[in-house]
């Protein structure tokens, strides 16, 4: 693992080398800057990684709220023993909806 870790170190590094020539950086209203390269790239990579995160975050947050929901039962078995002998989930029913009655109505003749 830490032959890739060194392999990657040394590909970024030669890159950083290889682009240290001065950019011009063109602001809003005529307002310019120089910085090397590498730099302006290493901050515009650093800029993207936060703005994703920062729109995550959101997301993040709602996803582990309702992981850890306290409304949801936890189960209580903590042994295999136990697992056994707790009870069988019952199937979800709408006990207040009755089912349809045969008619009482008289047939007619045919």
């Amino acid at each position: 693992m830490w032959l890739l870790k060194a392999a990657i170190f040394f590909v970024l590094f030669a890159f950083a080398l290889n682009n240290q020539e001065a950019v011009t950086l063109h602001w809003f209203f005529g307002a310019r800057s120089n910085a090397p390269m590498v730099l302006v790239l290493l901050l515009t990579l650093l800029l993207g990684v936060a703005l994703g995160v920062l729109v995550m975050l959101p997301l993040w947050w709602r996803a582990r709220r309702v992981r850890t929901a306290p409304d949801r039962p936890q189960p209580a078995v903590t042994s295999p023993a136990e697992a056994s002998q707790a009870p069988a989930l019952m199937p979800l029913s709408a006990p207040d909806i009755e089912p349809p009655q045969p008619s009482k109505a008289p047939a007619h003749g045919l």
